[in-house]
């Protein structure tokens, strides 16, 4: 049976009065009588910590310790140092290469990067260094909730801001002539626009998300729809969406190797086998670790909600942190699958450290275009010149005959 605080205080009262009095038998020690009840003390909840915990309830007593201890901290200090600075260095490289090429894969790559950059100002800066470690939650309700609700938003924007990528991959390998149709600058600005206003809906509902370190109560009914409401937005559904079309990628490229090797053997030598692109690889690899960080978060909230809560087993705490250390690190790491896969992006940041380059939005013309152009000029001068040419040379006797 547990004591209440009053019983503690009693104790506590009991037990100077018995060391200034003498020593006493051990049943007087443990028992005190309140009319005709006898009241038993739990000593084992009675610490040396005890006037600093006359004020709690006694399920906060029960409260699971952090075992990790400052290690959080330090780590989301760390994380965030690093993952701003380079995440700014992202945008500004991902930016100069939108601007420069005009296609849709870099102004969704910014979106992602953006929402990072709100991810991690959100949650690391304002939600686990300020409000939990500098202020230990406390500050007003209303501000703790909002900011739940802003965490919630940017972490939304930051995970469905892939799903526009990978579906304009998609369309780009699997139907390319749709996408040169649907694929411009204007419509990713619109989508990304869609995406980031939708994301600020969802994380609404989450103004009521209920601290799983704090509350002892055990999850409710409103609990229990904005965790399963949380782990479909954050992982089960976007994860089904890379799965499959990730998976129509890669089939659709497997099919047209074999069908170039058919080709191949069939008759003479055609064009090169298309291989796995840089940017289908990039998409792969974004997709891949997000999926494999934010399982474990995932699999902890679920475990949480049904088998045994984090606010009572320290190992479901140690979990949690954990799962949450995973999660946001995802956060700090596309930077360097960029740098990795994508030689145009090494190029671009190397330009903005060496403050080289030109400007940030250039008026010359893409490659791509470049090429017609040249080529339009180059038959428009030659089909001037052999005018020229024909008018400069003398007749041939046939047409210097004049009709008799």
């Amino acid at each position: 049976m547990q004591a209440t605080g009053a019983e503690i205080a009693f104790t506590m009262a009991v037990t100077k009065q018995d060391q200034l009095s003498g020593p006493r038998s051990h049943q007087d020690a443990g028992f005190r009588e309140r009319g005709s009840a006898k009241v038993m003390i739990d000593w084992s909840n009675v610490t040396a910590s005890g006037h600093r915990e006359l004020g709690l309830k006694p399920e906060e007593l029960q409260r699971s310790k952090c075992v990790l201890g400052f290690i959080p901290v330090i780590y989301y200090s760390i994380l965030l140092c690093v993952g701003v600075p380079v995440n700014i260095l992202t945008a500004v490289a991902l930016s100069r290469l939108a601007s420069r090429t005009k296609k849709s894969l870099y102004y969704y790559l910014l979106a992602v990067t953006g929402s990072d950059i709100l991810s991690q100002l959100f949650i690391i800066f304002v939600g686990f260094l300020l409000e939990t470690a500098v202020f230990h939650r406390d500050v007003p309700a209303l501000l703790l909730h909002s900011v739940s609700a802003a965490e919630f938003a940017a972490n939304h924007a930051s995970i469905w801001s892939t799903v526009p990528l990978t579906v304009d991959r998609y369309v780009a390998l699997c139907h390319p002539l749709l996408h040169r149709q649907i694929s411009y600058p204007a419509r990713a600005r619109k989508i990304i626009a869609m995406v980031l206003l939708l994301s600020l809906v969802s994380g609404v509902p989450f103004f009521w998300w209920s601290d799983m370190w704090r509350n002892s109560h055990p999850p409710t009914a409103l609990d229990t729809v904005l965790i399963w409401t949380h782990v479909t937005i954050i992982y089960f559904l976007p994860c089904s969406i890379f799965l499959v079309l990730n998976s129509l990628i890669i089939h659709t490229l497997r099919v047209r190797q074999r069908q170039q090797r058919c080709e191949e053997e069939r008759g003479p030598k055609s064009a090169p086998p298309r291989r796995l692109g840089k940017t289908t690889a990039m998409l792969l690899a974004i997709t891949s670790v997000f999926s494999v960080l934010w399982a474990p978060r995932t699999v902890v909230v679920i475990y949480h909600l049904y088998v045994s809560s984090v606010h009572r087993d320290w190992r479901v705490h140690l979990a949690y942190d954990l799962s949450n250390m995973l999660a946001m690190l995802n956060t700090a790491v596309n930077f360097f699958l960029y740098c990795f896969v994508s030689k145009p992006f090494r190029s671009a940041v190397r330009d903005v450290m060496l403050l080289r380059g030109g400007p940030l939005y250039p008026h010359r013309a893409l490659p791509q275009q470049q090429a017609p152009t040249n080529a339009s000029i180059s038959s428009l001068y030659s089909g001037n010149n052999k005018r020229s040419q024909r008018d400069s040379t003398p007749l041939s006797p046939r047409r210097a005959r004049k009709p008799s």
